[in-house]
């Protein structure tokens, strides 16, 4: 028997086996099932989502012997006869060759005849938006009020070329390209029934080189498989599409993110060697900042078996959400502005180079600090001030690791007023200690003393966008005045302004007053997400410990062979 392809041999029989077109699946069931049946159905959508496959389904409904179903037998003569397309009374139309009235004409004189074995009559034209206006114009009559026995199903991938007098006469299906998930899924049940070994990532590959076409999908894995011997592989399908490796992406933003210039060049020049398409790294970038962009505001969201992911959330903690958006804006611009530059590696370099040029830097911080009175009386040096708000001459401080100007002369410098914190006059202030918290005036708006609990004082607080430099947060001390903190060096990127104004604004809601934030950077500090992160796998130890010493779990091991999946386990 000659080989069948991927795409024809697991082409859907029924809407049961039907992927990713529920919605489409639920209206046609129903109008079935209810026997509320339209002459006329207009399915849309773009290659290889399945119109001609639902066109057939629908066919096969309408004609089972069994009667008018949703759910055809599929053994019956006319289920077989649509499946190898040979029932006499399913009349598929190209309308790309088939564009002129006269072959419409001929198609019209033959409706009024009854069907010779079927219950109905059934016309699937296929890019039916190709006919030309005297064709539309000579179905128009037939399709508004066609014979009893005759039904019209409509194909098409640019419905704005079909006209409104053709539309108004149809109910309209837009099918919707596959999820990149759905696709694989269908390619692992497949693969699996095949018995043709695979790497997921390949899968993943795949999927996204089919573009939401689960017929390109299949067409993409035929190749591959055929490519990699019998098997699916990642390198294999990487070679097979021409994919490149897209580690140079990372390499860029980490450049970026290290205010490396050299390295940015260096990389753009070996891209140039290598004949990339700057246009469609470009595209390629903004594709990855908006995969860290979600993996920074729904990190769950992230696949667990997406190739990239621990590099997607690495990123994510690294760069803040203001640089991430401001990268994002000047690739989309260079994307669009590349053809009007000298060429396209000027054009791609230049993009990086805006990218690097408006990132805020440690020197920009110090030229604002150097400008500000309070500050500069000072004498500091090395200090990195992130934000000053002259009214209240609130100052908030980041202390790196390296630098050499004390904390305590800041404090000195622009210590608010008693009156600027709004602390009643007949309230002692507290004395300010770095090992150990005073707590005696640390009220809140309620007179409820803080106790330096400050993951628990975390859940009373409004953080919004500031949740994560609090949660990434370890409180080291505080008095009356100031709250100080530490994060770890692979989270100094939180440290950004908007994110200490948010928590600031925070703790003045809740104490009633303004508070003032300092922060230093250390290796390694108990934050509370990493407290949180700690119970978390003891509680998950403790869920797998039960589950392989449960008797019964035990019982069908040893009876049955059975297994347990490591991943499923979840505590109660």
């Amino acid at each position: 028997m000659s080989y069948q392809v991927l795409a024809r041999k697991w082409r859907p029989k029924s809407f049961e086996t039907l992927v990713g077109q529920d919605h489409v699946v639920r209206a046609l069931t129903n109008a079935l099932e209810q026997n509320r049946l339209h002459h006329a159905y207009l399915f849309t959508g773009t290659r290889g989502v399945g119109k001609t496959t639902v066109a057939r389904i629908l066919a096969k409904s309408l004609n089972c012997e069994k009667g008018i179903t949703a759910k055809p037998c599929g053994v019956c003569d006319a289920c077989t006869e649509i499946d190898r397309g040979r029932f006499v009374d399913l009349i598929e139309v190209d309308a790309a060759s088939n564009t002129q009235v006269d072959a419409m004409r001929d198609l019209l004189d033959n409706a009024q005849y009854a069907p010779t074995s079927g219950r109905f009559k059934v016309y699937i034209i296929d890019e039916v938006h190709m006919l030309s206006k005297s064709a539309f114009n000579a179905m128009l009559k037939t399709l508004e009020e066609p014979p009893a026995h005759v039904k019209f199903i409509l194909a098409t991938t640019d419905p704005q070329k079909v006209p409104v007098t053709v539309l108004s006469r149809c109910l309209q299906f837009n099918l919707r390209q596959m999820a990149g998930t759905s696709i694989i899924e269908h390619l692992q049940n497949i693969l699996g029934q095949e018995n043709i070994p695979f790497e997921p990532t390949a899968l993943h590959l795949i999927a996204r080189a089919a573009a939401g076409s689960m017929r390109d999908a299949l067409s993409l894995t035929d190749q591959a498989i055929a490519y990699g011997g019998q098997t699916v592989n990642e390198s294999e399908v990487r070679a097979m599409l021409g994919a490149i490796d897209q580690s140079y992406l990372y390499q860029l933003i980490n450049a970026l993110l290290a205010n490396d210039g050299a390295s940015i060049i260096a990389q753009a020049k070996s891209m140039e060697e290598r004949s990339l398409s700057f246009e469609v790294a470009l595209n390629d970038l903004a594709q990855l900042l908006h995969q860290i962009a979600v993996a920074q505001t729904v990190p769950d969201s992230i696949a667990d078996d997406l190739p990239e992911r621990h590099l997607l959330l690495d990123l994510a903690q690294r760069i803040s959400p203001e640089t991430l958006q401001l990268y994002y804006q000047i690739a989309l611009l260079g994307r669009r502005d590349i053809s009007l530059a000298p060429d396209e590696f000027a054009g791609f370099t230049m993009s990086l180079l805006r990218m690097l040029a408006f990132t805020p830097s440690e020197t920009d911080l110090k030229k604002t600090l150097n400008k500000t009175p309070a500050i500069a009386n000072a004498n500091l040096v090395s200090a990195n001030t992130v934000n000053i708000n002259a009214a209240t001459t609130e100052v908030k401080t980041v202390t790196l690791p390296t630098e050499t100007a004390t904390e305590h002369q800041v404090a000195q410098s622009a210590e608010p007023t008693r009156s600027q914190l709004n602390i009643p006059a007949s309230q002692p202030a507290a004395e300010s200690s770095d090992e150990n918290a005073e707590t005696q005036s640390f009220e809140n708006i309620t007179h409820t003393p803080f106790n330096g609990n400050w993951r628990g004082l975390l859940d009373q607080l409004k953080l919004g966008l500031a949740r994560n430099l609090a949660l990434n947060s370890a409180l080291l001390s505080y008095d009356e005045n100031t709250m100080r903190f530490a994060v770890q060096d692979k989270d100094k990127g939180l440290l950004s302004p908007m994110y200490q104004d948010k928590l600031s604004a925070a703790l003045q809601q809740h104490f009633g007053r303004k508070i003032r934030l300092e922060f230093s950077v250390e290796g390694s500090v108990n934050t509370p997400a990493k407290e949180v992160a700690q119970e978390k796998a003891v509680a998950q130890a403790g869920a797998e410990s039960s589950i392989e010493q449960d008797g019964f779990v035990q019982a069908l091991i040893n009876e049955f062979g059975a297994t347990i999946i490591q991943n499923s386990i979840k505590p109660i």
